[in-house]
């Protein structure tokens, strides 16, 4: 497993340990008291490390290559997943999927950024940074949902919008300010769960929704660390700084109340245990869905409405 630049003590250990029952299978001695000794000092070391995570700590753990993303969360709880592809306009950008899907007996459509596991990949989805056609095309899969009358779900994992002279042309700035305004109108009930990075208005262009999540470990942010830096400090290497200044982690953003609730993940992150994780989703989804569910379109429409309302208002 990739480790991040804090986790190497803990990796090490792992190692040893690995190693040690290795030797103590091929030499067939009794070596389980020192096995054990290592086991609870990686116990300690893992909750003394991840018990006490900086900012910026939880930003590396949210960019972490091996981290669940939307299709492997859609795999591993929902069922009879059928992708939709493009926006009718201009194209299909990979780097958002869309689809219809089930939860157990629950259909809905499902939308969310899309990274890559591998260079070729990652070209392929842009990083997960969305064009307008991507926005567009979760329009119209967010559309179809109210025609039908079913919930949305929407995971968001974006460093943020792609910035690229195509793009722009293509009216990336309209497209987002578009889902703003009709993500406030859609009557279905939405629910929105950041997964790793929730970055800028790329996020935001899906994240108008009744109720909002952040897994343990991932960030949501109007920009990221890096630019935040760039733009306050003329320093890009500030990165950690800015991390801790702009309250951008998911702790920070229940207490300014911003999002509704945090979704645990286990000691390290959601690639240690996805499973553990993807449950952890589906629980919290289920529970959410069915309240909401309770609620009239114009109860959803105004509770939505008074929801952003209040975020950022102080006295």
């Amino acid at each position: 497993m990739n480790g991040l630049d804090f986790e190497k003590p803990i990796i090490e250990l792992e190692k040893k340990i690995q190693e040690l029952k290795g030797f103590i299978s091929e030499r067939k001695i009794d070596l389980s008291s020192e096995v054990k000794r290592l086991e609870e000092k990686l116990e300690r070391l893992k909750k003394d490390t991840y018990g006490n995570l900086t900012a910026w700590q939880r930003v590396q753990i949210a960019r972490h290559p091996q981290r669940p993303y939307t299709l492997d969360y859609i795999n591993l709880i929902m069922s009879d997943f059928i992708e939709l592809h493009g926006d009718r306009l201009f194209g299909d950008d990979k780097a958002i999927v869309a689809g219809l899907a089930r939860l157990d007996n629950e259909k809905l459509v499902v939308i969310g950024h899309q990274k890559g596991r591998d260079t070729k990949e990652n070209l392929m989805r842009n990083f997960g940074c969305a064009h307008p056609e991507g926005y567009r095309k979760a329009l119209r899969a967010m559309q179809l949902a109210e025609k039908f009358d079913l919930p949305i779900l929407i995971f968001i994992d974006t460093p943020g919008a792609y910035p690229g002279i195509g793009a722009e042309e293509r009216g990336q700035a309209q497209a987002i300010a578009l889902n703003l305004r009709e993500m406030s109108r859609i009557s279905s009930p939405i629910i929105a769960i950041v997964i790793g990075e929730g970055g800028s208005g790329g996020a935001l262009g899906i994240g108008v929704a009744d109720r909002i999540f952040v897994l343990e470990n991932a960030y949501y942010s109007v920009i990221s660390p890096e630019g935040c830096a760039a733009i306050l400090w003329k320093d890009g290497s500030k990165a950690e700084e800015a991390a801790e200044v702009l309250k951008m982690t998911a702790q920070d953003l229940l207490k300014l109340d911003i999002i509704d609730e945090i979704v645990p993940e286990p000691l390290g992150g959601a690639h240690r245990n996805p499973q553990v994780v993807a449950q952890n989703i589906k629980d919290c989804v289920t529970r959410n869905l069915n309240e909401l569910k309770g609620y009239s379109k114009q109860q959803l429409l105004e509770l939505r409405y008074k929801k952003f309302r209040k975020i950022g208002s102080f006295t």
